[in-house]
């Protein structure tokens, strides 16, 4: 049965992870970088009711010239709750705390009851975090990202080959940048349910890529003279094929649900999570495994024409 070839239309196929992170580019420009969490940041992030028909323009508008720094309100998930975000603001909390006992202590909402004269229960939720804090937590991700990133390396290369680690990793990294790239266009807020959510979408895809590969080293045990790299390589990606899109769309239609059912908090960890998923099977299909026969096929051809060029030199 003629199959399309996957490894020849190589190129095809990273036209869509590319256009999705050149587009995130361009709103990463627009938006003037991510929109993070103050958790990533630092700062205040209240839930505030407010009375009926109150403007969100105006609320912000009202809080950036009270406070003296940039406001972001946006509205929440009851009808009236807006979500009020900041920098850090000089009397806040210095160490991350919920609930009323931070009411007192939050200049934001000490200026919302001025203006609206709100209760202390209008305040739903208010999470305060220091700058420093949100600097570590932005170095603990990074690092424990590159930390799974180079075992998986390590794993790969011990179990296959060099090779194909790097195009693992490569593949991952593609994985990376377009769940950023989809949180730069649709801004929602980066924050550690995201880190949580990419180590997910990191391991589920290497699980992929590495039924593949493993798929592929067992026929090129048996592999013909007459049989290249790449139809065999594409041989070995539609042997796998419905492993991988079965095991994929089980795996979304939780997720799926999971977001259409789910509060904001767990929308937010869902989200990259589908996004993660479909991204991971696509590297890992169409990408991964076609590019490593091409490197490998390059460099079988380079050392047989070496060969060749050795055994010329020596019947001169």
């Amino acid at each position: 049965m003629n199959r399309f070839a996957i490894t020849k239309n190589r190129w095809k196929f990273v036209l869509l992870p590319a256009v999705i992170i050149v587009l995130g580019i361009v709103m990463y420009l627009v938006h003037g970088g991510f929109n993070f969490d103050v958790e990533f940041m630092g700062g205040s992030r209240l839930q505030v009711q407010l009375p009926d028909g109150t403007d969100k323009a105006e609320v912000e508008k009202y809080l950036s010239d009270t406070l003296g720094v940039n406001v972001t309100v946006q509205s929440g998930e009851a009808a009236n709750t807006v979500v009020i975000k900041t920098p850090p603001i000089e009397g806040e909390l210095d160490v991350v705390e919920k609930g009323d006992e931070a009411t007192v202590q939050s200049p934001v909402f000490s200026a919302l009851k001025d203006k609206y004269s709100l209760e202390d229960s209008a305040l739903i939720d208010n999470t305060t975090a220091s700058a420093s804090f949100g600097v570590e937590v932005q170095r603990k991700a990074l690092l424990y990202t590159l930390l799974a990133i180079l075992c998986i390396l390590i794993y790969i290369a011990i179990r296959f080959e060099w090779r194909s680690a790097i195009m693992a990793v490569i593949a991952l990294a593609i994985n990376v940048l377009v769940m950023l790239g989809v949180y730069s266009i649709t801004n929602i807020s980066l924050n550690t349910t995201f880190i949580a959510a990419m180590l997910t979408v990191v391991g589920y895809s290497i699980n992929n890529t590495i039924v593949i590969f493993d798929r592929i080293r067992e026929n090129m045990k048996g592999r013909k003279k007459t049989e290249s790299v790449s139809d065999l390589t594409d041989r070995s990606v539609w042997e796998t094929m419905g492993r991988t899109i079965n095991s994929t769309i089980t795996t979304l239609i939780t997720i799926v649900l999971i977001y259409i059912l789910g509060v904001s908090t767990i929308k937010n960890f869902a989200l990259p999570l589908i996004v993660g998923i479909i991204i991971g099977a696509y590297t890992s299909i169409f990408i991964a495994s076609s590019f490593w026969a091409a490197w490998r096929e390059a460099d079988m051809q380079a050392k047989a024409e070496a060969a060749q060029s050795r055994k010329n030199s020596k019947k001169k």
